[in-house]
């Protein structure tokens, strides 16, 4: 689970380098931009997903242990 966690922080980190090229700050609530932004804006949210369920698995461990 550890590894799986990482590697989907790692692909989001990616996409919203990505979707970062994609951005046009003149016209940035038309076109590409806005996939763009809605894109960068649910990477966030699946990497501060990751990260709770990340803790919450350590915080399991040691109530257990």
């Amino acid at each position: 689970m550890k590894i799986f966690t990482y590697i989907i922080t790692i692909l989001g980190i990616a996409l919203i380098a990505y979707n970062a090229t994609k951005l046009d700050f003149k016209g940035l609530f038309e076109g590409e931009s806005i996939v763009a932004l809605i894109t960068i804006l649910a990477s966030v949210c699946a990497i501060i997903l990751l990260q709770i369920l990340r803790i919450s698995k350590k915080i399991e461990a040691k109530s257990k242990g």
